[in-house]
C-alpha cells in the first residue's frame, strides 16, 4: 500500500493513472492507442483512427471550420484524452478475455470505440453561429448534441455505416437516455458491450484523475452553474439549489463515487472495468486511484482542512484564460439570478 500511495502522490497532473502517458498530449495518446490497438488487432488499419485524432485535436483548439475550440474548462482536451486512453485498454483487456469467440469485438468495432470515445464529449464546442457564451450551457443535452457531430463526421472517414450505432452508443456516458432506451435500438451484444466500456472509461478516467477533487471544486461547478444543473427549476418555477458552492459539490462527490460506483460501473456496465486486469498482472490502478481518491476527500471533509486541496493543474482549452471566463460568466449568471 505505501508503495502505491508514493506511486499515486508523485504522478504528474497531465499524465494518465500509470503516470506514463501524457494525456494532454493528443500525439502521445495516439501513440499509446496505436501500439494497444495493434498487440490486439494486427493490421488494423491505423489511419482513420489517426485522422480522427487530428482532427479531434483540430476541433479542441478551435482550428476546424465553423466552431469555436473547447472552452469547457472541466471537460477540456485531456479529459477526452484520458478517457480515449481508458477506452482503449479496456477495449484490448476485454478482446483478449473474449478472444475467437463470436463476443470478440474485432478490429473495426475497436476503432469506432476510439472515435466514441474521442468525440463523446464534443457537443460541448460551440458552433460559430450559435450564441452561447460557454459551452457548459450544453450540459443538459451535450451528448445528443455529440451524436449528431458525429452523424456527419463519421462518413468523412468511411464509417458511414456506423452512424446508426454510434448516435445510440455514445448516450453511455450521459443521462439524457436511460440504458433502456439505448438498448432497445441495439440488436448486437457486442454493441451494448461496446456501450459498457465507453460508459465504464468515462467515468473511471475522470475520477482516477490526481486532480479529481480540486477539478470537481474549481471547474465543475462552474460548468454546472453555467449549465443550469447547480439551480434547480420545477415545474411550477420555483427554484432549488442543488449544488451551493464548489465545497458543498465536493460535499456531495463521495455518495456521488458511491452511486456511480453501485449504479453504473458495477450494475449497469456489468463491471466492465475488470478487463482492465489483464494488462496490469490483476491490479487496477484506475479503481485503486478511484479508492484512494475517496478515502483522502472524507479526510478531507472530517477535518474541513480545505488547504489539503491545493493542486491547480493546467486547463487544456482553447484559451489560455478560459478559467478565468468562466468565472466572469458564473459571477455575471448570480447577478442576473439574485437580480430576479
Amino acid at each position: 500500500m505505501k508503495a502505491n500511495n508514493l506511486q499515486y502522490s508523485a504522478r504528474r497532473s497531465d499524465y494518465d493513472v500509470t503516470n506514463t502517458v501524457r494525456v494532454s498530449s493528443a500525439a502521445d495518446v495516439r501513440d499509446a492507442v496505436q501500439e494497444l490497438l495493434e498487440s490486439a488487432w494486427p493490421g488494423l488499419p491505423f489511419a482513420p483512427v489517426a485522422r480522427a485524432f487530428h482532427d479531434f485535436e483540430m476541433a479542441f483548439t478551435g482550428r476546424m471550420p465553423g466552431y469555436f475550440g473547447v472552452d469547457t474548462v472541466y471537460h477540456d482536451q485531456q479529459h477526452t484524452l484520458d478517457v480515449t486512453l481508458a477506452m482503449a485498454r479496456l477495449m484490448v483487456g476485454y478482446e483478449r478475455s473474449y478472444v475467437g469467440t463470436d463476443m470478440a469485438l474485432g478490429a473495426e468495432r475497436a476503432a469506432v470505440g476510439i472515435f466514441l470515445a474521442l468525440f463523446h464529449d464534443i457537443g460541448y464546442l460551440r458552433e460559430r453561429t450559435e450564441e452561447a457564451q460557454n459551452g457548459a450551457e450544453f450540459t443538459r443535452n451535450h451528448v445528443t448534441r455529440s451524436a449528431r457531430f458525429m452523424d456527419f463526421y463519421l462518413p468523412t472517414i468511411g464509417f458511414a455505416h456506423w452512424t446508426r450505432l454510434t448516435s445510440e452508443i455514445v448516450h453511455f456516458t450521459g443521462y439524457e437516455k436511460t440504458f433502456e432506451q439505448i438498448g432497445e435500438k441495439l440488436k448486437d451484444p457486442r454493441d451494448i458491450k461496446l456501450g459498457h466500456l465507453l460508459g465504464t472509461a468515462d467515468m473511471i478516467a475522470q475520477m482516477a484523475d490526481r486532480c479529481y477533487l480540486e477539478k470537481c471544486r474549481d471547474r465543475l461547478y462552474p460548468e454546472f452553474v453555467l449549465g443550469g444543473v447547480a439551480v434547480s427549476v420545477d415545474a411550477t418555477g420555483s427554484r432549488g439549489v442543488r449544488y451551493a458552492s464548489g465545497l458543498d459539490l465536493l460535499r456531495q462527490t463521495p455518495g456521488f463515487m458511491e452511486d456511480v460506483r453501485r449504479k453504473r460501473l458495477d450494475a449497469a456496465f456489468d463491471r466492465a472495468y475488470r478487463y482492465l486486469e489483464p494488462l496490469f498482472g490483476g491490479r487496477n490502478p484506475y479503481i485503486e486511484s478511484i479508492d484512494q481518491s475517496l478515502v483522502f476527500l472524507r479526510q478531507v471533509l472530517r477535518s474541513e482542512s480545505w488547504r489539503m486541496l491545493r493542486r491547480s493543474p493546467q486547463v487544456f482549452a482553447a484559451e489560455p484564460d478560459s478559467l478565468t471566463s468562466v468565472r466572469g460568466l458564473m459571477a455575471s449568471y448570480f447577478k442576473r439570478a439574485w437580480s430576479k
